[in-house]
């Protein structure tokens, strides 16, 4: 089955890819989730539409991303949650929550479907994050989760 990504899935590509999957894949995960739409000659046209929109917000090129890699790497990210006893989150941190902390601490902007979390955070402490900048670019910062 032939699709068009319109959202970046992990292992599959980014949107506005064409990509050959499985029919059970593509009928029953990622059109349903709105992570696909069925591919046409009249969809393939809205590829350079969803393209388009994915170049405004991405990170323009290595350069670029070799620069926001820096920028991270010297970040002091903190983040504030209620805990009860122990350190123990109500809930847990999202990615969300970790992008605007990277905002509050003076960094740049980031797209939290690229955050690679080293499981879920439920107890406060500090926890290494990784995001994906670019292809060949990884960046890596110390989230530091306190009660508050």
């Amino acid at each position: 089955m032939k699709i068009i990504l319109t959202q970046e899935v992990s292992g599959l590509g980014a949107p506005g890819d064409i990509v050959e999957v499985k029919n059970g894949y593509g009928r029953n995960y990622l059109l349903p989730q709105g992570f696909a739409i069925a591919w046409t000659k009249g969809a393939e046209k809205q590829v350079t539409l969803i393209k388009r929109a994915r170049s405004a917000r991405e990170i323009r090129d290595l350069g670029h991303a070799n620069e926001v890699k820096g920028q991270l790497e010297g970040l002091k990210v903190s983040l504030k949650a209620r805990a009860g006893d122990g350190g123990r989150l109500f809930g847990s941190v999202t990615p969300a929550e970790i992008v605007d902390a990277v905002k509050a601490a003076g960094g740049p902007v980031l797209d939290r479907r690229r955050l690679e979390l080293p499981g879920h955070i439920k107890s406060t402490g500090s926890y290494p994050v990784r995001i994906k900048l670019h292809p060949e670019v990884t960046a890596k910062f110390d989230l530091n989760v306190v009660q508050g």
